[in-house]
């Protein structure tokens, strides 16, 4: 490893990374806090005086070299720091979306009441996001969450069957679940979030990771509101490969698929035929609608204690129930993550139905004792996601995958 720039203000410690890569400029950003001294987390939220700083460096070279560190607090936060405890970013990964906005994951802990008899009593933590509409030039607030604390967070910008598009929060709680919130404008305001019961949460709370990518099928687009319920999965078993204008067999278990593909009409076919009697359906692309987006988890899968990292699927996240149980790639302590979509090696499409070139990396601390010990690297595919999830989480997407071997990804 070679340590190209550091990152800080004087008398500060940096914290919290996380960058953003705007697609159109070429141009990185990594921002972070910069918190003053030995001053913890915990004595600002006990005395309501925030001690950080949100700051700033760009590459305008692939990350070969660093700007120097701005500090924004001022410019962006302004008066509103008042009113913080404390915050931090992420940690993790920002996102660009489409239109061009930038996006930053953050949380604070807001004073709701500064005195109660005589001495500071209460905070909430709620996430929220910093955004930029000019490539980073300058930068803005989005609305806290209204309602649930909230703390760490990442956000996926999901396209829907329906053609609609929102803003995906899945945040850090004390309150033994995950929680979810959506935003129809980017971010701006968040809806109430939600309690996602089937991602639970350590004691305190654990920093988990999601991103997003097209889903690996030509999906028919229906305004209706139930279609994600008789889409999702429905015939995503054991395809590793679909050739253009050739019909495949391949068999699992007890189900047998037949696809067939046409590059003139743009249209599937996939004829499912097993002891469930899943019906023949059909999927295609329309024109100027996108496929519609899963998400992938990864969180320590125990509600005790942060151990045996897992990731958990959702083709539907607007859904709290959405989600798979975890296939767990680390046993053993782990904590902090985060997850990288690689999509498929240049020249393929993941549109195809091929599971084996959807690639994802997940970065994570683990060890043998403590969850501290070291950081790792993995690389796994989609396919090894499905092939290794529980077998509830088969049932929930519609696949029955008996006699699976339990595989683990690979470790760097």
């Amino acid at each position: 490893m070679h340590v190209v720039e550091r990152a800080s203000l004087p008398g500060h410690r940096s914290m919290n990374p996380c960058p953003v890569y705007d697609d159109v400029t070429g141009q990185l950003f990594l921002f972070f806090i910069a918190v003053l001294g030995r001053t913890t987390e915990s004595y600002q939220i006990n005395t309501g005086q925030n001690a950080a700083r949100l700051c700033c460096v760009r590459s305008l070279d692939q990350g070969k070299s660093w700007t120097e560190v701005t500090d924004l607090t001022h410019k962006v936060i302004g008066e509103s720091i008042k009113e913080w405890a404390t915050f931090a970013l992420g940690p993790g990964h920002g996102i660009h979306l489409r239109n061009g906005r930038l996006i930053i994951p953050a949380y604070t802990y807001h004073i709701e009441k500064r005195h109660c008899f005589g001495s500071f009593c209460q905070t909430t933590a709620r996430a929220f996001v910093f955004y930029s509409d000019d490539h980073g030039q300058s930068w803005k607030l989005g609305d806290l969450i209204p309602n649930l604390q909230t703390v760490e967070c990442q956000m996926v910008s999901v396209d829907e069957a329906d053609g609609n598009n929102i803003l995906y929060c899945n945040a850090r709680s004390s309150l033994g679940f995950r929680v979810q919130a959506l935003s129809t404008n980017d971010g701006v305001v968040f809806e109430p979030g939600q309690l996602i019961e089937k991602l639970v949460e350590t004691l305190t709370g654990c920093h988990g990771s999601v991103i997003g990518f097209p889903a690996p099928l030509h999906t028919l687009y229906s305004p209706c509101p139930d279609h994600h319920l008789t889409t999702q999965l429905k015939y995503q078993k054991v395809h590793t490969e679909v050739s253009e204008s050739k019909n495949q067999q391949k068999t699992k278990g007890e189900a047998k698929h037949k696809y067939q593909s046409n590059s003139k009409l743009h249209q599937w076919k996939c004829q499912t035929e097993d002891h469930q009697g899943l019906k023949e359906t059909f999927y295609k692309t329309v024109p100027g609608v996108r496929n519609p987006t899963w998400v992938l988890y990864s969180h320590p899968t125990s509600a005790r204690s942060r151990v045996n990292l897992g990731v958990y699927l959702s083709s539907y996240p607007r859904d709290a129930d959405s989600w798979t149980g975890p296939w767990v790639i680390y046993e053993g302590p782990s904590a902090y993550s985060d997850l990288a979509y690689l999509g498929p090696p240049s020249g393929e499409e993941s549109a195809t139905g091929s599971l084996s070139v959807v690639i994802f990396a997940c970065l994570y601390e683990n060890g043998l004792i403590s969850p501290y010990e070291q950081i790792s690297f993995s690389i796994f595919t989609l396919y090894e996601v499905i092939q290794n999830l529980t077998p509830n989480s088969a049932i929930l997407l519609q696949t029955k995958m008996k006699h699976r071997r339990k595989e683990s990804c690979t470790m760097f």
